[in-house]
């Protein structure tokens, strides 16, 4: 039996994402969000020459030779605090008290914190004696500018915006961007055994969780869950939540379950004409549906095992979720650590295994699977530990403890 790299299904997937849909949104409603287009400053940042200290704006030159054995008094003509838009003429011997980020005057090239005077802040209306000479001109200048000029670009395109984005647009002048739409997930789970979690079981019957587990990795992309409900193994529940997840305008449906090679694989048997069901070299997750409707929504199947379905998600809904959006960089930070324990790997499979970092030896951590040493499909469990995946390559069979392996964290 030939698998399907998974390369291949990935690309097979990210080109049929259309390109997101763009609005513009006041910052304050921008946090979470993409950015659409690269953001261009309104204004310098800093806007104008400020000071970065409390103390007197100054000419270098009358100064230059300041010092405890040699002091320098200077006449205070002005008082400039944050805000104002005072510029005043400071001549030779004349000084103006300043204020950490008030405007420098136009006259000033340095400022003597009020640390570096005889008087300090209690004595800084009439005169300021210097004890100690900038080290040069510009010393506790904020140039306008530095940070970035007007019209450079501040943030690129493809950037989450969280509070530092939003602090560094704000400061740029900029009150609204251009961010990606939200994409709108249905999320289906499948299976007559299926119950809400706290009914009582009965023979045959399990708690279903793969809708909230589903559900909550795609809120995780930025996307919005517009609708989440079970299907049982007959009938057309698939398609029907395909029909309804069109009326709510989802870009894409999310189906757990039902596309495997059994008797009772519902998605399989509803949307054979609108999905491709193949198998992909991976472990778990070799079941794989995909395909989009008439009207460019796409469709997933993933399997209904709780960790096939996860790992499923994480290669290729999460991609595909995150180039909706137009993030240009998806990967996670990735770690190169020893194996704590031995494994094996299924051939020609790529391995992705729930994992734990333990940190006893904070000098030398190592990596466990989440599950006590078991790599079953259905250890959802064991799933709700894990702060990794450790990805294990096709032609790897057994990890062995002190092995370093490739781990993605979660």
């Amino acid at each position: 039996m030939t698998l399907r790299p998974i390369e291949e299904q990935l690309a097979r997937v990210l080109a049929a994402v259309r390109p997101p849909a763009l609005e513009r949104v006041p910052l304050a409603e921008a946090s979470g969000r993409v950015l659409a287009e690269p953001a261009l400053a309104r204004n310098a940042v800093p806007p104008f020459d400020n000071s970065a200290m409390d103390g007197f704006a100054v000419r270098f030159a009358d100064v230059a030779d300041a010092g405890p054995e040699h002091p320098v008094t200077l006449r205070v003509v002005a008082d400039v605090p944050a805000g104002s838009a005072l510029d005043p003429a400071i001549g030779q011997g004349e000084t103006a008290r300043i204020m950490t980020g008030a405007p420098v005057p136009t006259d000033a090239d340095a400022i003597v914190p009020f640390e570096d005077t005889a008087g300090g802040l209690a004595d800084s209306l009439a005169s300021a004696v210097v004890l100690a000479a900038p080290r040069r001109r510009g010393v506790h200048v904020r140039a306008a500018g530095e940070d970035v000029a007007a019209g450079s670009e501040v943030l690129p395109a493809g950037i989450r915006l969280g509070a530092r984005q939003l602090s560094a647009l704000a400061s740029a002048g900029i009150a609204q961007v251009a961010v990606a739409r939200w994409p709108r997930v249905a999320v289906v789970a499948t299976g007559s055994e299926l119950v809400p979690p706290g009914q009582p079981l009965t023979r045959g019957t399990i708690p279903e969780s793969n809708s909230l587990l589903i559900a909550g990795l795609v809120a995780e992309t930025g996307a919005e869950v517009v609708l989440r409900r079970t299907v049982d193994d007959s009938g057309d529940g698939p398609a029907e939540a395909v029909a309804l997840a069109a009326e709510l305008e989802a870009d894409a449906v999310v189906f757990s379950g039902g596309v495997s090679a059994g008797a009772y694989e519902v998605v399989r048997q509803c949307l054979g004409d609108a999905m491709e069901f193949t198998k992909v070299a991976m472990q778990p997750g070799k079941p794989q549906g995909f395909g989009t409707t008439a009207a460019g929504m796409l469709l997933f199947g993933l399997p209904g095992n709780p960790v096939s379905a996860a790992v499923s998600f994480e290669v290729f809904v999460r991609p595909a979720l995150l180039r909706m959006q137009g993030v240009i960089e998806s990967a996670r930070p990735a770690w190169r650590l020893p194996a704590g324990e031995s494994w094996r790997s299924a051939p020609g499979r790529r391995q992705y295994l729930p994992a734990v970092i333990d940190r006893s030896d904070p000098a030398r951590p190592v990596v466990r699977s989440a599950s006590g040493g078991c790599s079953g499909s259905h250890l959802v469990v064991g799933l709700g530990g894990a702060e990794a995946y450790v990805i294990v390559p096709e032609a790897v069979t057994a990890v062995e403890a002190g092995d370093l392996v490739d781990v993605v964290l979660l």
